[in-house]
């Protein structure tokens, strides 16, 4: 099957173009390619085409003398499907084929010229002092957009379509780093995304029966919607993906308002992840919600009680839906969801489990993390990286070392639950124990560290984020670009030094600049809004660029209610940084690379 997947449904020639159309031997998934040529040549040009089950060709022949020009233009045309007919999709790619042929090169680079400009004028970053950083963010939204853009009811895979790495599987990365980036960017490319997981809630329900679990239990790896991880601890123990998922509609709906969306895909997961957690969690004696045995985002603490990221996203995920319940009444009782267990839901929520270590005056990232064996850094040398490969996950269990951020993602994306000392410790504690042998780390630590104060490791961070593919960072970027790192640059940016956040629907600010960065400027959507945030030294400018007359948008300032107009830009000063200490250090030999070398 791997030698000759494909199996030829039709072939056909015409005068200047051909047309193939394949199916896959096992999935049953329809592909149709069509070509066309527009030729323009001397009188005698010559032009034949032939076509065989597995291509088709077209031949030009022709002299020229001096002074002659020979022009081809060559149209391609691609469909695919596992539901369409095969009529169905051999019409569609010969209706772009006229299309394109109508509108003529000419037009069709118009038409891509006025969508990159769309997105450009509310996604583009620019950043003056770091030329370097600044060209990579944006080779890397471009690689995001390619990802998303034409989704079209399907994942955006761990590789996007860049390369064959993890054979282009989805991972919940996609729902916590590529879709909030499109939320906030090109937010239509996120409903096909989450549309695509709402189609594969049945397999998911399934799955959570087969685990003798309520709701949906959504694969950690997957293609088509079913578990590809034959691995417990690193797959399907790492549940934390269906608080990922509800996270991510959350999130759309918040920043768009589309509550038609939410009424018609969004309820629907939001409801069976919060009774997945309601049936794997359990209220102790005391009366205290705990959910044992997962694994969190760090893959090397694995099948644990009470990851903090798992239970304050799944306390997020419960209050979610029982208030999108709420909203939506009657799409409600057809769920079969009353107030009793809506009721449940906010009970489990409000008795999530959050552990905290008092002697260290730090969170745990699971139970009992704190007590675990130290990692010995210094015995560990560079041909040791990443650990993975090198000891046995035995090892990597029952100590205290990480592969990613871990509880420092939860403080990003549930910085609400944290006040901002705990955060500073928090973040102290966790940075000294990450080694960062995933690629989806270092975005997060550049967030958090510009949040605590520690702006030039944000930077450090930023660079290594915007870089990871193009410095193959991590020596594996001939399998693909790591899409998710690369969301993770503008994050890094937008999140990290701009300090925006989104907490309980509200819209926030908190933007500063390390000592080499001497302006900054992202633009971003927010409920139809295209709001412009230009920042200097000791002050930032909010603008709106949309919205009409009389347009305006409340949001936070460094925690002060403010208000700006589409009449009149903002300028707000920016309060001085209060003093921090010096930055946490690194694992030995895992310090980022400086970004403003030491003098």
């Amino acid at each position: 099957m791997l030698k000759a997947p494909l199996k030829p449904e039709e072939h056909l020639a015409t005068a200047a173009g051909g047309l193939l159309i394949h199916r896959t031997k096992k999935s049953g998934l329809r592909m149709a390619a069509a070509m066309e040529h527009e030729i323009d040549g001397p009188e005698r040009t010559s032009i034949s085409t032939e076509a065989y089950p597995d291509f088709a060709r077209t031949t030009v022949a022709t002299v020229l003398k001096p002074g002659e020009k020979l022009r081809v233009v060559k149209i391609l045309a691609y469909g695919w499907s596992s539901r369409r007919s095969f009529p169905a999709l051999r019409d569609q790619v010969g209706a772009a084929i006229a299309s394109a042929k109508f509108s003529g090169w000419d037009g069709l680079v118009r038409e891509q010229r006025k969508y990159l400009d769309g997105f450009w004028d509310a996604a583009d970053v620019q950043l003056e002092g770091d030329p370097e950083v600044q060209q990579a963010v944006r080779f890397a939204l471009f690689h995001v957009l390619q990802a998303g853009a034409r989704a079209e009811m399907r994942p955006i895979a761990a590789k996007g379509l860049t390369g064959p790495g993890y054979d282009g599987h989805v991972f919940w990365d996609t729902e916590t780093f590529v879709l909030p980036v499109l939320t906030y960017t090109q937010p239509e490319a996120v409903t096909h995304g989450l549309r695509w997981r709402h189609a594969t809630l049945d397999l998911a329900r399934e799955r959570a029966q087969t685990l003798g679990l309520k709701g949906a239990a959504f694969p950690w790896r997957t293609v088509r919607g079913h578990e590809c991880s034959g691995y417990w601890p690193a797959g399907t123990a790492a549940f934390h993906i269906g608080a990922d998922i509800a996270d991510a509609v959350q999130r759309y709906v918040v920043a768009t308002g589309d509550l038609d969306f939410e009424r018609e895909v969004g309820l629907e997961l939001l409801v069976d992840t919060a009774r997945l957690w309601r049936s794997l969690g359990h209220h102790d004696r005391h009366g205290v919600f705990h959910i044992d045995g997962v694994t969190g985002p760090d893959e090397y603490t694995a099948v644990v009680n009470d990851n903090i990221y798992t239970n304050l996203m799944a306390q997020k995920n419960m209050i979610g839906a029982a208030d999108a319940a709420l909203r939506h009444p009657e799409q409600a009782r057809r769920l079969g969801v009353d107030e009793e267990e809506a009721a449940s839901w906010r009970d489990a929520a409000a008795a999530m489990h959050v552990p905290y270590d008092k002697e260290l005056g730090v969170h745990q990232q699971c139970e009992e993390f704190t007590r675990l064996q130290e990692w010995d850094f210094a015995a560990t040398p560079p041909s040791g990286y990443p650990l993975l490969l090198n000891y046995p996950y035995f090892d990597l269990y029952r100590k205290q070392v990480l592969k990613q951020a871990d509880l420092v993602l939860a403080m990003h994306w549930r910085g609400d639950a944290f006040t901002p000392e705990q955060k500073a410790r928090n973040f102290a504690y966790y940075e000294q124990r990450t080694v960062r042998d995933s690629s989806l780390s270092t975005c997060t630590q550049a967030v958090i560290a510009a949040e605590v104060g520690h702006l030039e490791l944000a930077h450090d961070y930023l660079g290594e984020a915007a870089l990871m593919d193009l410095h193959d960072i991590h020596n594996n970027t001939r399998e693909g670009l790591h899409i998710a790192a690369l969301a993770g640059a503008w994050l890094a940016v937008v999140a990290g030094l701009g300090g925006m956040r989104d907490h309980d629907g509200n819209l926030s600010f908190a933007p500063r600049l390390p000592s080499r960065i001497n302006n900054m400027a992202f633009s971003m959507l927010w409920r139809g809004l295209r709001v412009r945030v230009d920042v200097q030294a000791h002050e930032v400018t909010y603008s709106l660029r949309n919205g009409g007359e009389g347009a305006k948008l409340d949001f936070l300032h460094h925690g002060e209610h403010v208000t700006v107009t589409s009449d009149t830009p903002l300028t707000l000063p920016i309060p001085a940084l209060a003093p921090v200490g010096p930055p946490p250090r690194q694992p030995f030999g895992r310090a980022p690379a400086r970004r403003m070398p030491d003098l």
